[in-house]
């Protein structure tokens, strides 16, 4: 019971010292939220770019062509190769007549193309999926390598190009997030900072009349989570339906290569990590407030 008076009277003291020192508090809680938007813009944007990295993985394919007249035992061999390799997921064998009658009905050139010729001039081929596209130029090398292989194709180069610029910038994003909230933490810790000073002779006060050193310090903690949670509510409503409106303006598709993810729920996980990170980062610059400048 007595740990719950101590809670309840700490938080109703957090309370009602934002209030007392509101100019300090608002100072904190717009930087908060100012940091915490640009922290919402940066996981949005960290969210969707590792998106189209999974949806370029998922659709990618090898298309391994097989030399012409390749015998049925040269076809089973080149299985049997393809499933031993460790990076390959699956593959799919297609014949050339199969090829034909795909690019037949898919355009009416083709069709009236391929019906002028004699014989078949496509080849016999694999689709293969591979787990890891980072090691996709080795997997190519190897399957290069088998017998009865002409050409693999895959998008070499670009496909390499487009992973690498999308995980630098991925990681650049969370570099910037990192520094954000370390700032926050900074700002928050400086208010606090500044309301111990102001307080510094209750502080004395409750000293003398023997209040516990937890007791003195929760209320700064309290502060810190309550400048925090309330520094995200802008940021979670500007999340929110900024992204949903965003989201429709561009009909879901940010470029032929990116496509958004969808509104809901991923705006109600992005909302609960702000909560999250502005509490705890409120609680974490009070709780070095509270340790270092004051000697209790």
């Amino acid at each position: 019971m007595k740990a719950i008076r101590i809670i309840g009277r700490s938080i109703r003291d957090a309370f009602k010292s934002v209030g007392r020192n509101f100019s300090l508090s608002f100072a904190s809680i717009m930087c908060t939220t100012i940091t915490l938007i640009l922290v919402a813009v940066a996981i949005v944007c960290a969210a969707n770019i590792e998106n189209a990295t999974k949806l370029i993985e998922d659709e990618l394919s090898v298309v391994v062509y097989l030399k012409k007249d390749t015998t049925e035992e040269t076809i089973e061999n080149i299985k049997s190769e393809l499933a031993s390799i460790s990076n390959v997921e699956d593959y799919v064998f297609k014949s050339k007549d199969e090829w034909k009658h795909e690019m037949e009905e898919y355009s009416e050139t083709f069709n009236t193309v391929l019906n002028y010729l004699d014989t078949n001039p496509l080849l016999d081929s694999f689709i293969v999926k591979v787990y890891d596209i980072n090691s996709m130029k080795d997997t190519v090398e190897y399957i290069r390598s088998i017998e009865g292989i002409d050409t693999v194709k895959y998008g070499e180069g670009m496909v390499e190009s487009v992973v690498s610029t999308f995980d630098i910038v991925e990681k650049v994003v969370v570099v910037v997030v990192i520094a954000l909230i370390l700032v926050t933490a900074f700002l928050i810790s400086n208010t606090i900072k500044l309301t111990i000073i102001n307080r510094r002779n209750e502080i004395e006060i409750m000293r003398l009349v023997g209040a516990s050193n937890i007791s003195i310090k929760l209320p700064f903690i309290f502060e810190g989570f309550i400048i925090g949670v309330i520094g995200s509510i802008i940021p979670i409503c500007i999340t929110i339906y900024g992204y949903v409106i965003l989201f429709s303006q561009l009909h879901g598709q940010f470029s032929n290569m990116i496509l958004l993810i969808e509104p809901y729920n991923f705006v109600f996980y992005v909302a609960l990590v702000l909560v999250i990170i502005g509490a705890i980062v409120g609680m974490f610059g009070s709780l070095k407030a509270v340790r270092k400048h004051l000697k209790i």
